[in-house]
């Protein structure tokens, strides 16, 4: 008898100290807070951006405060990782300091930016200030989605791609958010100051970059970190576009750089550089790199068909982009294309819109491009976007 009163009473002081602790057992809610800092690494060690690379978004972008790192929000664009990263967690805390500012986490990324927009093909998951508000095709409390050409199936989906939160937990501006996003095997996760809400499997790629986005919004950052975890067998084809060594030479905010030459003008739209003349009038736009090119790529869309485009000084004469062999593979409607010039094994490789195209005696003639400079020569409206030169 007093054995049993003995368990019965452990019993009810055990339950007690369960319902006075009860997110000792909610592990979901508390366990994104709790391992500890064993294998956590800082994403931004001594408030710099070793380990990172400025994809399409210049110096004046991105800064340190007393341990935070500040995204301006102009232009639009990003930074990624150096190295790729395929099973890993990721913690951050970030705030929006202004309403209805937007920024995001691209996870499994390329290296550089897609065609005709200012962001990766990836995973991305949303950072959104409060004051944006909530609908039916989007929320400010999480949501994780596929973008630009990558691939995911949403768990609580609203019939697209898109998973949205099942709890709202965000806090507006200028409070303080904290997320863990983590991703294994394909599968992505994000837990919202504490607790799981939202949800993604069958992703494609599976390996890349982390990018963080500057999209108009002041946004902070602290407490970046990441723990990687055992990476499993995976196919090549589930891989992020690797490495290929470009770097950007448009700033988004001005033509730093870059020489103007003849009549109509150019102006630094944000992430787009567009130029606008007469037809009949020519304008050149020259780049001298301290460096000898290897590559060039580039995206542009002419805004009406008369309008042309050549490119100078990397080749032994000029690429004539709105002429034949080229002009069959342009995008019409005022699409935009995206136009690859390389050194390669074989020697130059041009390709348009993800075609090869043959290059005339004169072009081929050398192995390998002619010195730094690059020109555009162009006549009528026309925009460009996405420069990258390969040194």
């Amino acid at each position: 008898m007093h054995q049993m009163n003995s368990c019965v009473i452990k019993l009810i002081v055990l339950l007690l100290l369960l319902n006075c602790f009860p997110g000792r057992v909610i592990g979901q809610e508390n366990e994104a807070i709790s391992d500890g800092d064993q294998g956590w690494v800082d994403m931004f060690p001594n408030s710099t951006l070793d380990g990172w690379r400025r994809t399409n978004t210049p110096p004046d972008t991105w800064s340190f405060d007393d341990g935070m790192l500040i995204c301006s929000g102009r232009p639009i664009g990003e930074i990624r990782t150096a190295r790729m990263y395929q099973n890993f967690m990721l913690e951050l805390e970030w705030r929006d300091m202004v309403p209805i500012g937007t920024a995001g986490i691209f996870i499994w990324a390329d290296d550089i930016t897609a065609k005709g927009v200012p962001f990766h093909r990836g995973i991305e998951v949303q950072v959104l200030e409060d004051a944006y508000g909530n609908t039916q095709s989007y929320s400010t409390h999480g949501d994780i989605f596929p973008i630009h050409g990558a691939k995911m199936t949403p768990v609580n989906g609203r019939g697209g791609s898109r998973a949205f939160p099942v709890e709202n937990r965000s806090k507006p501006s200028p409070q303080w958010n904290h997320y863990r996003i983590e991703c294994r095997d394909g599968e992505i996760s994000l837990a919202v100051n504490g607790k799981e809400v939202t949800k993604g499997k069958d992703c494609w790629p599976r390996r890349g970059y982390i990018c963080l986005e500057s999209e108009g919004g002041i946004v902070h950052y602290k407490n970046v970190r990441i723990k990687e975890l055992p990476d499993t067998q995976i196919n090549p084809a589930d891989i992020a576009i690797q490495d290929r060594g470009y770097e950007s030479i448009y700033s988004g905010l001005d033509l730093r750089g870059w020489k103007v030459e003849g009549k109509g003008s150019w102006q630094a739209n944000d992430w787009v550089l567009s130029y606008r003349g007469n037809p009949v009038d020519r304008s050149q736009l020259t780049f001298e790199s301290a460096q000898r090119a290897r590559g060039f790529l580039f995206d542009f869309r002419c805004k009406a068909s008369q309008n042309s485009l050549n490119l100078m000084g990397l080749t032994g004469d000029a690429l004539k982009l709105t002429e034949e062999p080229f002009k069959a593979l342009l995008a019409g409607g005022g699409q935009w294309n995206r136009f690859e010039l390389i050194e390669t094994e074989n020697g130059l490789q041009a390709v348009l819109n993800g075609q090869e195209v043959g290059l005339s005696k004169e072009s081929s003639a050398s192995e390998k491009l002619h010195g730094a400079a690059i020109t555009l020569d162009v006549s009528g409206d026309t925009d460009f976007a996405n420069l990258y030169l390969k040194n």
